[in-house]
């Protein structure tokens, strides 16, 4: 009996289609009209599912067949298409003027000189037209200070949240361009050594730096510094940007037997990020930590946070001023990943926000000189940039942005394993579709591309390095026929910047036993 059903399947290809087809409908037609999880499927049996499909892949029909060019979010098309273009090295201007509504509030407006700083007398650093170094050295009376090559750098992204290729690809962008790459609080992995400057982020789990309790080890970490030079500071997160306040939670079905291996946890079951630091409870216990990993490695030790409430940088400042003691950095966060809905759009303060209150009361307190700014949160885009550093930010770390340079396309599906583009997967066949190869060339020229436009934007203005910028330059849109300076607008000026020439600030210590 089979044999005949093979053998006229075989002889009748169409019919034997067309007849699979209609049993495999019966099939879901029979399931959708007996279960009783999903009302619509239940209603409407198989057309229903073309509801749950569209649901699925409406962030995709929006960008690219809905909605106009300036109207998504969290980046808007014209944004992603000046990342991609940058990245690819293919013409990223715009033609027939701004789409921009200027006097929208909070439009700024960088306000060039009628003598620009001639692009001829530019200094350029071992043949790197886009070569910005840091105009701070970080550390500077710790056993390894550091100077970063590049005021443009990777933000933290974790090993785990995105795939292999992804960081591989980031490393090597970062290497090629000079910048630096955070590891994210998922730990240093073996992706991290393709040559790029590394700033190893610790978060509450301490992972890849714990033992097998979950505790801090010092002496794993000395260990691990030790044997990679490319590790040149600490980073501890006391929030981020996505989850202020709250721990985060890598799934079981995403912690494989290397990312366990490289984190030090179990395999297959849940990665727990708690939500405050089993090695400090108080400022004054977070500085003796900073010292002691400072102490340890050698290494500039910052912090990384949020802005909620102010009390603590007030006693972190005392503490700071009472012992000459305390972070070498400061990351002031304002963007976000992925995160509940509640904690993305209302806990912690924005970026502009938040580093204003903080860097002010450093500045009150003498201290905002002696700390390296720096500055996180949608500020991938040069105009952006040049605001954070007209506030005051030394350095600008962008995560989101370069995620979109080595192929994301914004399809907001981070937290599901399902990303399309195989940047935050860790299924297997997506991120294959990441070649760590061609990406990191691309996020190579994405941030050389956005660098050449910052020193572009300096020199417009009158300045050889974009760290001159101030809050004089930039003015703030209040609505029609309105504007305000930043410094103004924001009620301080940001400390004076006692610039000589760019070549002067091209000498970068290296680390040596």
């Amino acid at each position: 009996m089979m044999n005949q059903i093979l053998t006229w399947i075989e002889t009748n290809p169409i019919s034997s289609t067309w007849i699979g087809i209609l049993l495999f409908f019966v099939f879901v037609f029979l399931r959708d009209i007996t279960q009783k999880k999903h009302t619509i499927q239940r209603n409407f049996p198989i057309v229903g599912r073309l509801r749950y499909f569209l649901e699925m892949i409406g962030p995709e029909l929006r960008q690219y067949w809905v909605a106009n060019d300036k109207e998504e979010r969290p980046f808007d098309r014209t944004e992603r298409s000046w990342i991609y273009a940058t990245a690819k090295g293919q013409n990223n201007n715009f033609g027939f003027g701004t789409t921009e509504i200027q006097y929208e509030p909070g439009y700024p407006i960088i306000k060039h000189k009628a003598f620009p700083y001639p692009e001829s007398k530019a200094y350029i650093h071992n043949n790197d037209p886009s070569c910005i170094p840091c105009l701070k050295v970080i550390g500077p009376n710790r056993k390894f200070p550091y100077r970063p090559y590049s005021i443009v750098n990777i933000s933290a992204m974790s090993f785990g949240s995105l795939g292999k290729n992804a960081v591989l690809a980031l490393n090597r962008g970062a290497r090629d361009s000079g910048s630096y790459h955070n590891t994210g609080e998922g730990g240093l992995s073996h992706y991290h050594m393709e040559g790029a400057d590394i700033v190893w982020q610790i978060g509450t789990g301490y992972f890849g730096a714990r033992d097998h309790s979950g505790k801090f080890n010092l002496d794993l970490l000395k260990e691990k510094v030790g044997t990679n030079a490319c590790v040149k500071m600490i980073e501890i997160k006391l929030s981020q940007g996505a989850k202020p306040g709250k721990g985060g939670i890598l799934p079981a079905k995403k912690v494989n037997a290397e990312i366990a291996s490289i984190r030090h946890v179990e395999e297959g079951k849940d990665c727990i990020s708690p939500n405050s630091h089993s090695e400090f409870t108080n400022v004054k216990e977070l500085v003796q930590f900073i010292e002691t990993i400072a102490n340890g490695t050698g290494l500039p030790v910052g912090i990384k946070s949020a802005v909620g409430e102010i009390e603590f940088w007030q006693e972190l400042a005392d503490e700071m001023k009472r012992t000459s003691k305390g972070p070498d950095f400061i990351t002031i966060e304002g963007g976000t990943g992925a995160a509940p809905l509640t904690y993305a759009d209302h806990v912690s303060l924005p970026f502009k926000i938040g580093f204003q209150r903080v860097y002010t009361l450093f500045q009150k307190e003498g201290l905002s000189e002696q700390i390296v700014w720096i500055g996180s949160g949608k500020l991938g885009f040069p105009d952006r940039a040049v605001v954070a550093i007209a506030m005051g930010c030394d350095l600008i770390n962008i995560a989101r942005e370069a995620m979109l340079s080595i192929g994301c396309i914004q399809a907001q599906k981070c937290h599901t394993d399902h990303c399309p583009a195989g940047v935050a997967t860790q299924n297997w066949w997506l991120q294959r579709g990441v070649d760590p190869t061609i990406k990191g060339k691309r996020a190579a020229k994405y941030i050389q591309g956005f660098r050449k436009e910052l020193l572009s934007l300096a020199h417009s203005c009158g300045y050889e390095h974009p760290g001159q910028f101030t809050g004089q330059d930039i003015e703030i849109s209040m609505g029609m026929n309105r504007y305000q300076t930043l410094e103004g607008l924001l009620g301080y000026k940001r400390d004076e910047v006692k610039f000589t020439k760019l070549q002067d600030y091209t000498v970068f210590p290296k680390r040596q036993a």
